[in-house]
């Protein structure tokens, strides 16, 4: 069964998108399977704020017999990195089903960034623990608290190439990871599945095309820009212009019989004074002083999110993606 969910890995990670700006994001997105022909997703309410996305499905078995199905929920891949914000898992992850916590299981493999050859098995011989080889026991500001390797395990990782010495031990490899479950699909009969957890954050650009050597990102409209250049001149310490990419995998609707065939999107603002702009096809309604709104119909993804957050609270925004530990490998 794992043999079978990693290679539908291996197809997934191309979806797997990260930006160009500030360090980099990393998009997360919904729960898929191989390619079916018999479960429907007849439902998909989408909410993203820059703190927190929750997603709820309906799913509609539409054959005349019960499927059990191994579904998995794909991480990005992520080279380890001495800053845990930007590796590892998202924080608060939880799914239910028909209102009942899902236990998963966290399935994890490690790949070398020059070859894609799977190192997984070779690490675990050497003596590294799944903590060991997702977040590698850093030196420095944002050490990870995990056993530090032996001069024995140092040497065989040097051996085989799996670590360089470029002004302290850095490893050569790219971790790739999943959440794994099993779900039954009754026939003719609806399947109710919720999950949320805390997005990965990067760093947003610090302009957004406000003049004409610049240009515009994210498709931000005239009325963003306006506000984007008022906040500029009268924030010239640049203190509270504090802003985020959300990045999230889309796509993935794809593998589902019809795609998404009832979507809707709604882009969260923690405060009215947030601003949103990304590139999406349709219109999007404002809701209230903090939520846009989209609605679609037989929607099949082309591309996936990004999201950009901009003149967020600069304290909380900062004192959240401080973190010094990611979370643990469950």
């Amino acid at each position: 069964m794992e043999e079978i969910l990693f290679t539908a890995l291996l197809l997934a990670s191309a979806t797997h998108a990260s930006a160009n700006d500030g360090i980099g994001s990393l998009g997360v997105g919904g729960i898929v399977f191989g390619k079916t022909d018999t479960i429907a997703m007849k439902k998909e309410v989408l909410n993203i704020s820059w703190k927190k996305i929750s997603v709820d499905y309906e799913f509609l078995n539409e054959s005349n017999s019960d499927v059990v199905e191994t579904i998995f929920f794909p991480l990005p891949d992520y080279q380890v990195d001495p800053n845990p914000r930007h590796s590892g898992q998202p924080d608060q992850f939880s799914i239910t089903v028909d209102g009942k916590i899902v236990g998963y299981k966290t399935i994890l493999r490690s790949f070398m960034d020059s070859n894609d050859e799977d190192i997984t098995q070779d690490l675990r011989k050497i003596g590294l623990n799944d903590e060991e080889i997702a977040f590698f026991p850093f030196e420095g500001p944002f050490r990870v608290k995990v056993k530090p390797l032996t001069k024995k395990q140092v040497t065989q990782l040097q051996t085989k190439g799996y670590i360089q010495d470029n002004s302290g031990l850095y490893p050569a490899w790219t971790v790739r990871i999943a959440y794994q479950w099993t779900q039954r699909f009754p026939a003719g009969k609806t399947v109710h599945v919720h999950h949320e957890y805390s997005p990965f954050n990067s760093n947003g650009p610090a302009e957004m095309g406000t003049s004409d050597k610049q240009p515009i990102l994210y498709c931000a409209d005239k009325n963003y820009l306006k506000s984007w250049h008022k906040l500029r001149i009268n924030d010239k310490n640049n203190e509270s212009i504090s802003n985020t990419v959300v990045e999230y995998i889309l796509k993935t609707g794809n593998t589902w019989k019809n795609g998404i065939e009832d979507f809707t999107l709604n882009l969260i603002k923690e405060s009215p004074s947030e601003l949103i702009t990304l590139c999406f096809p349709g219109d999007f309604r404002r809701t209230s002083p903090t939520n846009l709104q989209l609605h679609m119909t037989n929607f099949r993804p082309t591309e996936d999110l990004s999201i950009f957050y901009g003149n967020l609270n600069s304290d909380e925004f900062v004192g959240r993606n401080g973190r010094d530990q990611p979370p643990s490998l469950k």
